[in-house]
C-alpha cells in the first residue's frame, strides 16, 4: 500500500474493473432473490449536485448491502427528458444565435434537442460513475426511449379508452414566460405583501351596491356574477338582481351560493370564471359565461376594451387608477397572502380557462389512499405519509397537456374534413373514415406522465417479459420530501392501476442538503458546492460518507468545509491502520479463528466487532442508513483504531512468533469485517485495501459475502477489558489534567482492589502500553505521588517535579465533592418513605450499593488528600 491515501491513483482504476466484470449487472435468478430500486432520473439538462449525490449515495449503500447479502440486487439507472426544462434551455440557446423554434420548425427543433440529448444528456451519467454508483448501466433507460414511449402511448390509449383521459375546457395553470400549461404539483407558493383593492359594484334600478374586494383588479374585466352565500340576510333582496361592472357597459347578476363565506370581508365576492378555478366552478354551478381577459403571455387581450395591450401589471395600475377617478375604489388595504409561481421560472403563474388534456384523478386517487392507510406501502419516516394523504385526498383532475414540442406528443389525431378525432398507436395520415388527411395534435405531455411509469416502463411493460415478472414490484423508492407529490404519488397509482400491483414496498424520505448556515443551496446566495470538485480534491468516498453519516431520514444535512475534512481524515484513518496492519504481515500464516489463543484485548474487540454486526444489519434492514454509518464510524474510529491496535502493540513487537502469529490473525480478520461493512458506503478505498488482504474470501469485496455474527460469548472477557481500560482512562485524564507530556513515561504503581489482582496482572502490557507507562509496580511508592481510584485498582503515580501539588489537591477536593453529592442523593432516596414503599426492591438495593461505594472511594480519596497536604 502506499505510504498516504491518494484516492486519484486507484478509484477510476477500480470502478473500470467493476464494470469489466459486470459486477452491477442483475439478471433473473431463481435461486436468489431479488431486490430493486429504480434511480429517480435525473433531467438530461443537469449535472451533478449535491442533492444527487445524496440521494445516490443512499441508494448505492442499500443496493450494494443487500447485493453482499446474497440478493440479486438492480439498481435501475435513466434520465429524464424534463420538456419544460430542456426545451427553455434549447431556446435560450437558440436566441443567442437569433434563430426561434418557428424558424426552425417542429422536426427541426426536435433535431436540435435530440442533438443537446446526445450532447448533455450522457454528462450527468458519467458523473454518477466518478461517485461509485454501482447501477446496471446496460440498462440505462431514457424517458423517451423506445422502450418508454410505447409504455407512454399504451397507458394514454388504454386509459382514454376506458374514459380516464378527457380533453375540455377548464381552468389550468398558465406559466406566460414558458407559454405552457402546468399542473397544481408544479405551482410553488410564496408569501406575498400585496392589497386587498375594495371595489363598489353598483345595482341596477336602485341605490345598492355591493363592495367587493381583491387582490388582482385587472381580473374584473372578465367577471360574469357576484356571489353571496344563500343564508346572508344582507343580500337576500339583490340575489338575482344585477350589478353594473364598473369600467365596462355589462351587467353581471348577483348568485347565491355556498363556496361564499359570509363572514370572510364583505361576504360578497366578484366570480371571474375564466381566471380563478374556485370561481370557475361557481359558474359551472350556475351556467355563466366564461370571458378570459388574458393572452397566452398574460397581456391583456381585446375583452379588455381599452387596456388590450397592457402586461397584467401595468393594467392593474391603469384599472385601478380609473376606478379612483370615478368613485368606484372603496379602500385599499395591506394584504399578505400567497402567490403561486411556475416552479421551474417562477414567474407568477395565471389560472386561465384553455382546452386541455386531463386525467380524471378520484377514481385513480382511492386505491392509492387505501394502499397507504393499509401499510400496503409505507412511508419511512411515517411522519410523511401526511403530505400525500393530504394531497391524495384533496386531489383535482390533472392537467396532462404541455404546450411545447419536446416530450411525447399526445396521440390523437383529427380529421379537418369530416371531424373525425382517433386516438391511435400508430401515426395515422389518413382519416379512416374519410379517406382525408389527419393532423396530430400539437401537444406534449406532462413530462411527470412518463415518470409516474417509470418503475414498470423501465422493465419493459407493456411487453410480458421475465425481467418484469421477476423485478417487479421494486423494493423501496428513495426520494426527496419535495416531489412526493410530483412523483411518487404518481407512480403508486400508475402502478395500482396499470399492474394490478404497488409500484414499490417502502418509500425512503430524505431531505435535501443545505449550507453551515441553513439556508438551501442556490446560485443566487453563491452557496453551492459541486461534488466534483470535492471528488477531485478528496476522492467520492469521504464525499459518500460525509453526507450519510448520522443523517436521519427524512431531515435536512447541514453541510460545510469543515465536515468534509472529518470525514477526509476518517478516510486516512482508515487507511494508515489498514496499512500498519498489513505491513506487519510478512511471514503471517493465516489461521481459522477457533485455532487462535484470544487475549482480553482478542475477546474484547470480537465482542465489539459482533455488537457491531448486529447493530449495523438492523440498521440497514431498515433503511437506517445514517445511523448505521455512525455506528462504524465509532467502531472503527474509536474501538479499533484507537484502542484495539494500540493494545496489539506488545504481541506485535514480542520475539513470541506465536502471540505474534495470533494477534495478526485476529487483526485481519476484524480487518476485513471492518471493510465489508463499511464497502456499501466507501467502495473504493475498502476495495483497494481488501485486495491487499493475505486472508481474502472472495475475488473482490464487492461480490463478498456481508459479514454474520460469530455469536461470541466473551462476555466476562469484555467487561474485564472495559475495567481495564476505564483505569487507562483515569491515568490518562489525571496526567492530563496536570498537563504532562504524553512522551513522558512514569512508573505506574499498581494496589489491586480485592479480587483484580489476576486481571491486573494479565493487562498489565496494555495498561503500561496505553498509560504511558516506563513499568508497572504493585507497591505505593514513597514520596509525593499523584493518585487514582478505580474500580479494580488504586494507582500511584511518582510525579516528582512534574505535578502541580495544588492542581493534584483541588481535583482530589472535587472528586470528593462529588462522592459526598452521590451520597447524599442516594441517603435522600432511602430516607424517602414514599420511595421505599414504591420502589423496586433491586432499586433500593442498587441506591444502598452506591451508598457504600461512595463510602469507600471517599475514604481513599480522603486518604489521597491527606497524603498530598
Amino acid at each position: 500500500m502506499n505510504k498516504t491515501y491518494e484516492p486519484k491513483d486507484f478509484e477510476e482504476k477500480i470502478y473500470k474493473k467493476w464494470l469489466d466484470k459486470k459486477y452491477f449487472s442483475a439478471k433473473v435468478n431463481e435461486k436468489k432473490k431479488p431486490f430493486t430500486i429504480v434511480i429517480p432520473p435525473p433531467n438530461i439538462t443537469g449535472q451533478l449536485h449535491m442533492g444527487h449525490a445524496l440521494n445516490d449515495t443512499i441508494q448505492d449503500s442499500i443496493i450494494r448491502y443487500k447485493r453482499m447479502k446474497g440478493f440479486e440486487a438492480l439498481w435501475l439507472p435513466g434520465t429524464d427528458h424534463a420538456s419544460i426544462a430542456t426545451e427553455v434551455k434549447i431556446v435560450e440557446k437558440m436566441k443567442q444565435e437569433g434563430i426561434s423554434k418557428e424558424d426552425l420548425g417542429r422536426e427541426g427543433f426536435l433535431e436540435r434537442a435530440y442533438a443537446w440529448k446526445e450532447q448533455y444528456g450522457g454528462r450527468i451519467v458519467e458523473q454518477l460513475k466518478t461517485m461509485g454508483f454501482s447501477c446496471d448501466w446496460d440498462r440505462l433507460a431514457f424517458t423517451m426511449d423506445e422502450r418508454c414511449s410505447k409504455a407512454v402511448k399504451e397507458v394514454f390509449i388504454k386509459m382514454y379508452e376506458k374514459g380516464l383521459i378527457y380533453q375540455g375546457d377548464r381552468i389550468i395553470n398558465w406559466c406566460p414566460t414558458c407559454c405552457t400549461a402546468i399542473s397544481d404539483a408544479e405551482v410553488e407558493y410564496e408569501n406575498d405583501k400585496g392589497h386587498l383593492w375594495h371595489i363598489k359594484y353598483p345595482a341596477v334600478d336602485s341605490d345598492d351596491y355591493i363592495i367587493v374586494a381583491t387582490t388582482r383588479p385587472e381580473t374584473m374585466l372578465g367577471d360574469t356574477a357576484v356571489a353571496v352565500h344563500p343564508s346572508d340576510k344582507r343580500y337576500a333582496h339583490l340575489v338575482g338582481k344585477m350589478l353594473k361592472l364598473p369600467l365596462t357597459d355589462r351587467l353581471i347578476p348577483v348568485v347565491a351560493d355556498r363556496y361564499v363565506e359570509k363572514d370572510f370581508g364583505s361576504g360578497a365576492v366578484k366570480i371571474t370564471p375564466a381566471h380563478d378555478p374556485n370561481d370557475f366552478e361557481v359558474g359551472v354551478r350556475h351556467n355563466l359565461e366564461v370571458i378570459r381577459i388574458m393572452n397566452d403571455d398574460a397581456s391583456m387581450n381585446e375583452n379588455a376594451g381599452k387596456y388590450c395591450g397592457l402586461s397584467r401589471e401595468e393594467a392593474r395600475k391603469a384599472i385601478v387608477s380609473d376606478l379612483k377617478e370615478i368613485g368606484a375604489l372603496v379602500e385599499i388595504e395591506d394584504y399578505e397572502h400567497n402567490v403561486g409561481h411556475c416552479y421551474r421560472c417562477h414567474t407568477i403563474i395565471e389560472p386561465l380557462v384553455s382546452k386541455q388534456w386531463f386525467v380524471k384523478m378520484k377514481g385513480l386517487a382511492q386505491p392509492a389512499i387505501e394502499a397507504v392507510k393499509n401499510k400496503e406501502i409505507k412511508f419511512l419516516p411515517k411522519r410523511f405519509e401526511k403530505s400525500y394523504l393530504h394531497w391524495m385526498e384533496n386531489i383535482r383532475d390533472w392537467c396532462i397537456s404541455r404546450q411545447l414540442w419536446w416530450g411525447h406528443r399526445i396521440p390523437v389525431f383529427y380529421c379537418d374534413k369530416c371531424g373525425a378525432i382517433e386516438v391511435s398507436r400508430d401515426n395515422l395520415t389518413v382519416c379512416p373514415k374519410c379517406g382525408a388527411s389527419m393532423r396530430q395534435d400539437e401537444d406534449v405531455l406532462d413530462t411527470w406522465f412518463s415518470s409516474a411509469l417509470w418503475p414498470f416502463s423501465t422493465l419493459g411493460w407493456p411487453d410480458k417479459n421475465p425481467d418484469l415478472d421477476y423485478f417487479y414490484p421494486t423494493d423501496v423508492l428513495v426520494t426527496a420530501y419535495d416531489i412526493i407529490t410530483f412523483w411518487v404519488s404518481r407512480m403508486i397509482f400508475s402502478g395500482l392501476e396499470h399492474m394490478n400491483e404497488k409500484p414499490f414496498s417502502d418509500v425512503l424520505i430524505h431531505g435535501i442538503v443545505r449550507d453551515a448556515q441553513g439556508r438551501k443551496m442556490s446560485k443566487s446566495l453563491g452557496n453551492g458546492i459541486d461534488p466534483l470538485e470535492i471528488i477531485d480534491k478528496y476522492g467520492a468516498d469521504a464525499l459518500r460518507f460525509s453526507l450519510v453519516n448520522g443523517i436521519s431520514a427524512g431531515g435536512d444535512v447541514k453541510y460545510s468545509a469543515e465536515k468534509l475534512e472529518g470525514y477526509s481524515n476518517f478516510m486516512n484513518k482508515i487507511w494508515n491502520a489498514s496499512r500498519f496492519v498489513l505491513m506487519n504481515c510478512d511471514n503471517v500464516k493465516i489461521m481459522p479463528l477457533e485455532e487462535v489463543e484470544l487475549t482480553l484485548a482478542d475477546k474484547w474487540i470480537l465482542t465489539n466487532l459482533d455488537n457491531t454486526v448486529k447493530k449495523v444489519t438492523k440498521f440497514m434492514d431498515k433503511y437506517d442508513v445514517g445511523v448505521a454509518a455512525a455506528e462504524l464510524y465509532d467502531f472503527v474510529w474509536s474501538k479499533f483504531c484507537d484502542w484495539y491496535i494500540e493494545m496489539t502493540k506488545p504481541m506485535l513487537y514480542s520475539d513470541d512468533d506465536n502471540k505474534r502469529n495470533s494477534s495478526l490473525n485476529v487483526l485481519l480478520y476484524v480487518l476485513r469485517a471492518i471493510l465489508k461493512l463499511l464497502h456499501p458506503f466507501i467502495p473504493f478505498i475498502t476495495e483497494e485495501i481488501y485486495d491487499e488482504l493475505p486472508n481474502k474470501d472472495a475475488e473482490d469485496i464487492m461480490i463478498s459475502a456481508y459479514p454474520e455474527p460469530a455469536k461470541s460469548k466473551f462476555y466476562k472477557a469484555t467487561a474485564d477489558m472495559e475495567l481495564v481500560m476505564d483505569t487507562i482512562r483515569g491515568i490518562r485524564n489525571m496526567r492530563q489534567q496536570m498537563n504532562v507530556p504524553q512522551t513522558k513515561r512514569t512508573a505506574i504503581c499498581v494496589i489491586p482492589n480485592g479480587k483484580y489482582g489476576a486481571l491486573i496482572k494479565k493487562s498489565a502490557d496494555y495498561i503500561v502500553k496505553l498509560a504511558s507507562g516506563s513499568e508497572l509496580l504493585y507497591e505505593k511508592p514513597e514520596g509525593k505521588v499523584a493518585s487514582l481510584v478505580t474500580e479494580i485498582a488504586q494507582i500511584y503515580i511518582p510525579m516528582g517535579e512534574l505535578i502541580d501539588f495544588a492542581k493534584e489537591k483541588e481535583r482530589l477536593c472535587k472528586e470528593i465533592e462529588t462522592c459526598k453529592s452521590e451520597i447524599a442523593r442516594a441517603n435522600g432516596k432511602l430516607n424517602n418513605q414514599g420511595f421505599v414503599a414504591k420502589a423496586p426492591e433491586a432499586l433500593i438495593e442498587a441506591e444502598k450499593a452506591k451508598v457504600v461505594k461512595y463510602t469507600e472511594l471517599m475514604e481513599k480519596l480522603n486518604a489521597n488528600l491527606k497524603e498530598i497536604e
